[in-house]
Parts: structure tokens; sequence; C-alpha cells
């Protein structure tokens, strides 16, 4: 049964109501399993199918990539002893279409997210569309911590020990992971002055975005899709987050809104009751012998935020999967503010605290946020003015219904800092695959890509040619 019909029932009896909501809800726990904190943080995405089981490991079979290592540093920015430890960071390479050294051809790197970096390869069809058009080299960097490129021996519990170790878990270190991985192998292929484009998603978009910042001499251009490089304290409303949620599903059925709306209270309420959580444990068929109500609604609420953030204009794979259109159908060094403040919200109300961000860190990781330490290090109070006068040539593109939307960047900023806004868009859908069913927008938004990255490119062969 479609998501669409669930929303579209008419409820005329009080039992006949909360058994169709215990049944819409039991629905999405076919789709998402991840158990949360009873506070709902938002967090990117990220698939509960492992890249082997997407693709059965058929693109390297059918030569997607070649999988390689590059011998990284530990610390890029201190000189203590412990600095100079290496580890494995791996990296996917394609050159099926890459037009060489000697033609100074480009190379396209994807700046990889918070997870393994076959599943992020695998979701962006994109560059591998425009590789054949641009002659262009493909390589997936993974970021440190994550898949295969687990510092202190690719021992896993070791790196994730505690704060001392996984204090060398930041944005920063990973950018400059990136820049020395490029730099390494553009030298090794003889290919110096062969110009490179970053690209990236949601966190991977503001990797790219930030690594444009902080390394021009290394990348002539970045395009950041789904950004959020403005949800910061102080910068964004903190309720942004959920109220595009909210909106998302509201836009295609008040009565789905309602549901939604009504089940927090339902759920409580049957909790209360003899039997009442062995009750939802069944409806909602949980594997545990045992769930709190706190941790099912922080899994229901992970669940409306994903099918959110991934309501693509095609049938998805992405993090489960999902039909088209599934709304229709159905923490650490980044402090993001985010909470539900008002009476409309399809979440049940929370007040975003700083303080209580700050314990839940301090209990999952042993680390104590700061807060303003993003913004610091890479801008976002005044950005028009901080972006026009230190750096060009970035495209920040959008979806509105992306509820990440809410953080970026949503107009231009100069010439060269273009956004690209879709109001039927989501999470950084312009990177995915392309299919004979993509609405006419989304082929628009790439053309429009294609377009102004090719103008990077060729305004550097012409600044090389007068130097």
């Amino acid at each position: 049964m479609q998501h669409s019909f669930i929303c579209t029932l008419n409820f005329h009896q009080k039992e006949e109501k909360k058994m169709a909501i215990i049944f819409f809800l039991s629905l999405f726990s076919l789709l998402f399993f991840t158990l949360s904190s009873s506070h709902i943080i938002p967090r990117f995405p990220y698939s509960v199918i492992s890249p082997e089981q997407q693709l059965n490991s058929g693109s390297v079979q059918n030569g997607l990539y070649r999988t390689k290592f590059f011998t990284q540093i530990l610390d890029h920015f201190n000189y203590n002893p412990q600095s100079y430890q290496k580890f494995q960071q791996r990296y996917l390479i394609n050159d099926t279409y890459w037009g060489g050294a000697k033609k100074k051809a480009p190379i396209f790197v994807y700046t990889g997210n918070e997870g393994n970096i076959e599943w992020f390869t695998q979701n962006t069809g994109f560059m591998f569309e425009q590789a054949p058009y641009f002659n262009a080299l493909l390589v997936f960097i993974e970021h440190r911590f994550y898949g295969k490129s687990i510092p202190f021996g690719g021992k896993k519990k070791v790196a994730y020990a505690n704060s001392s170790t996984l204090g060398y878990l930041s944005s920063a270190q990973a950018l400059a992971d990136y820049a020395t991985l490029i730099i390494d192998l553009k030298k090794n292929l003889s290919a110096t002055e062969s110009p490179v484009v970053v690209f990236g998603g949601s966190y991977g978009g503001m990797l790219a975005a930030w690594f444009r910042m902080k390394y021009p001499h290394v990348a002539i251009g970045a395009l950041a899709s789904s950004a959020p490089i403005l949800q910061f304290d102080d910068l964004v409303s903190p309720y942004a987050f959920d109220n595009i949620i909210t909106q998302d599903f509201r836009s295609e059925s008040e009565n789905c809104y309602k549901v939604i709306k009504g089940s927090w209270n339902l759920i409580e309420e049957t909790a209360k009751k003899h039997g009442g959580l062995e009750l939802l444990r069944k409806s909602f068929k949980i594997c545990n012998n045992y769930i709190g109500v706190d941790a099912l609604e922080g899994w229901l609420g992970q669940a409306w935020i994903y099918t959110a953030m991934t309501d693509y204009p095609t049938p998805t794979n992405f993090l489960s999967p999902l039909p088209a259109y599934p709304v229709r159908k159905a923490c650490s060094e980044m402090i993001m503010p985010e909470g539900a403040s008002s009476k409309e919200s399809i979440f049940p109300e929370s007040k975003w605290s700083v303080k209580d961000r700050n314990a839940y860190c301090k209990f999952a990781y042993n680390v104590v946020p700061r807060p303003n330490w993003i913004t610091s290090e890479f801008g976002g109070h005044n950005i028009e003015i901080v972006l026009k006068r230190s750096v060009g040539n970035i495209i920040f593109f959008n979806g509105l219904r992306d509820p990440w939307s809410g953080g970026g960047v949503l107009k231009n900023i100069s010439k060269t800092i273009i956004a690209i806004v879709a109001k039927e868009g989501a999470h950084h859908v312009d990177l995915r695959y392309s299919t004979k069913e993509d609405p006419k927008w989304l082929k628009d938004v790439r053309k429009q890509e294609v377009k102004i990255i090719e103008s990077w490119i060729s305004q550097y062969h012409q600044d090389l040619a007068t130097k």
C-alpha cells in the first residue's frame, strides 16, 4: 500500500484513527531502523544498506573505479611526536575518460563525507556522467576515521576509544588530508597544471565549499550541493530545519500532517497503559526485547527527517529503498542548532539548548563542543561580504524541500559565487545519476552547473596561457 493512500484516509471513529496511525507509522519501520536518543538530533544521511549490498560489488567489477591508498599524516597542524603517525587513506579513481596530463585535462575530486566513500561514489552519478564531456579524471577521497581510512593502525576501537584519539577527527584535518593527497597525486601523474574542481553533497558539500575557501591554490572551483554552511549558532533560526520538514508533509496532505502530529501523544498514551510498550514494540517490529517511548519517538523522528531530505522525484536506494517523492507517498565537532518551536510542528515541541547539546556530546563522546569554532575557522557571519572579498568559483545548490536548505546559501553573492535554488529539490539531488523520469527543472539545474564549471576551466586555461 502506498503512503499517499494512508495519508488521504478519512477517520470517522477514534479507535479506527488510532489503529490507522499505528499502521501508518509501522510502514516506516520497514524502511528505517536507526534508534536515537529521546531528543531528536538531525544528522546528515547515511545509508542503512552497505555499498556492497547495494551493488554487490558490481561497481568494481564493472570498472566504475579502482581502489588506492595514500599514506597520510595523522596531524597536519602540530609538531609533537604523535603528529607524525601515519595511516592509510583510501581513495577511488576512474581515469577512463581522462584527457591526460599533457592536455592539462581537469581532475574532478569528491570531498568525502562522514561514511564509506564507496557509498558516496555510487550515489554521485553526476560526476561520472560529466567525465566524458570534460575528459576528466575522477577521484573520490574518503574522510579520515570512516570506511577503511582509520588511523591508529586501522583499528576502529582504538581510533574511537576516547577524546584523545577522536580529537584528530575534524573538518580542518580532513581538508588538509584532501589538499595533501591531491597535490601528491598531481605530482605523481605529472599533472601539476591540470585544474582541480571539487564536488560534495551535504557535509561533503560543506567541505567542498570550505576547501575552495581554504585551498584556492589547489582547487579552481567547487560545487557545494545541499551544504548548510550557515546552520550554526546566531546565523539562522534553530527551528528552520524543523519548519521545512513540517511544510514538506503539510504541502502534500493536511490530513497526513495531522496524523503525524497527533501520533506522538498517541504513542505516549499507549506506552502508559499495561502492555502498551509491548504493543508498540510489536507494531513497529522492533527487534529489541524492550524499547522506551523516548527512543521510539527519536527513531520515528529520524524516519520523517530522512524522508523529507530524500524527497527525490525518482525512486532511490540512497538511504533505503524509497519511491519517487516519498513524502507524497509516505554531533561532535559541529554544533548545529535545531529544535521544534511552534504548535504547528509535526514534532513534539523542543527548545534549542546549547547546554543540553553540550551535555549530550560529553556523555556520548566525552567531548565538550566549541559552538563558535566553525564560524571562527570558516566564517559565516556576513557571509556575502566575506565570500565576495575572499574567493570565487563556488556553486551552492539547494532544494527547498530539503530541511538543510534552511542553513544554505540561497542567493547569488557575486558573479562567480552562484546560488542555484530549486523549489522542488531535495538533498543534493543534482549530484545523483540522471534518469528518464527526471523533471525538466532538474535537467536545467545540471545544465547550468555544467556551463558554470566549463567557464571556470576555460578561464583557467586562458590565465595559464597568458602567465
